[in-house]
């Protein structure tokens, strides 16, 4: 067939069948369709599986944190009892709460108690010391009242063994180490493990410092040992003093808190104030301490604060309780070292119990 009539019909067959490159096309499109629609699915899974994880660690930090607060809750509702006397009327009094010693769980060093992450420091100090050709032994680590108590029978003396009740062993953060060609490297290496000498007449007995029992957050806010340092400020201190005491507390690794109530028992944040013994500024140093410390005017507010947050590291260090470090402060470490305890002078008492009234109106306000 020739002739229009023949061009149209070939026109008519070529318009219904669709091309070659039309299929093509339609085919490629399919394939990417169903390459995005795997590739949204696989998203979805990873996504998905993301969420978990995320939503699993959210759960496990709210836990930690809920359980951060109830223990710290609880210390503070039991905090005023540590006040009651032990005895009324000649009788047991139920409302005194002796200070207990570490109850948390032990890990074993040499057969050996003591806290886990003291365990832990001790494994990475030994390495060290048997690199350089140093062997330690542990003597002694954790020992409860009970065993202080018959230790105490054995050898009656505090110079060389703690009364009951009042040893840093007890807190599960001291080990006694050995043997005497140890001791010289201690010295040059046991603070890059966080642990320090206790005393100067006992080269054996080390104490972790790093999370010690009573830090100084303890009675402030839930913390794992300073963690809270220059965070905790409390409503009583003027404004111009709060970056110094913050900077001074994050320095040093100590409360913010306990900083300031220190400050407001000691010159009420005046630092030109002068005592009748002789204590100059904010902190009331006296001229030999603020020469120990490198502090060349205690006038100078600033220079003064950082100093206080410098002596009351050391002090916590030295004596792992607050109470103890404030003491040590007032009236000097050689009397608190000398009883384990707060001294039985009321002036030195009096200090201790207004700061640790004022921090536990911090901790009232936290959580009222």
């Amino acid at each position: 067939m020739t002739g229009p009539e023949a061009a149209r019909r070939e026109a008519a067959t070529e318009a219904a069948a669709p091309p070659g490159g039309a299929r093509s096309a339609r085919g490629q499109a399919s394939v990417l369709l169903v390459g995005g629609l795997m590739g949204v699915l696989v998203g979805a899974l990873v996504l998905g599986a993301v969420a978990r994880a995320v939503g699993r660690e959210g759960e496990a930090q709210r836990a930690a944190d809920l359980g951060a607060l109830a223990g710290a809750k609880a210390m503070y509702v039991a905090y005023p009892r540590l006040f009651e006397p032990p005895v009324f009327a000649g009788r047991p009094n139920p409302a005194h709460l002796d200070r207990s010693g570490y109850d948390g769980p032990f890990a074993y060093r040499q057969g050996k108690p003591m806290r886990p992450d003291v365990a832990q420091a001790f494994d990475r100090m030994e390495r060290a010391a048997r690199a350089d050709g140093v062997e330690l032994l542990i003597t002694s680590a954790f020992r409860s009242d009970a065993e202080q108590a018959a230790l105490w029978a054995r050898h009656p003396d505090p110079r060389w063994v703690a009364r009951p009740g009042t040893s840093l062993h007890r807190y599960a953060t001291e080990l006694d180490l050995g043997p005497k060609p140890a001791y010289a490297w201690l010295a040059s290496n046991g603070e890059r493990f966080r642990f320090v000498q206790r005393y100067a007449w006992e080269p054996w007995h080390w104490g972790y410092v790093l999370n010690a029992r009573s830090t100084a957050d303890e009675g402030v806010a839930p913390s794992t040992g300073d963690g809270l340092a220059g965070r905790t400020l409390p409503g009583f201190v003027p404004a111009r003093f709060a970056p110094l005491l913050t900077r001074a507390a994050q320095r040093w690794n100590v409360s913010a808190a306990l900083l300031a109530a220190q400050l407001y028992a000691e010159s009420n944040f005046n630092p030109f104030a002068t005592s009748s013994a002789g204590a100059q500024g904010i902190a009331q140093f006296m001229p030999t301490t603020a020469a120990a410390l490198g502090l060349a005017d205690p006038f100078d507010a600033e220079r003064a604060i950082d100093a206080q947050a410098h002596l009351m590291r050391d002090l916590l260090r030295r004596f792992a309780s607050v109470p103890l470090a404030l003491a040590a402060y007032n009236a000097g470490p050689a009397p608190v070292a000398s009883c384990g305890c707060v001294p039985p002078y009321p002036e030195t008492r009096g200090y201790v119990a207004r700061i640790l009234g004022l921090l536990a109106a911090v901790l009232q306000r936290h959580f009222d």
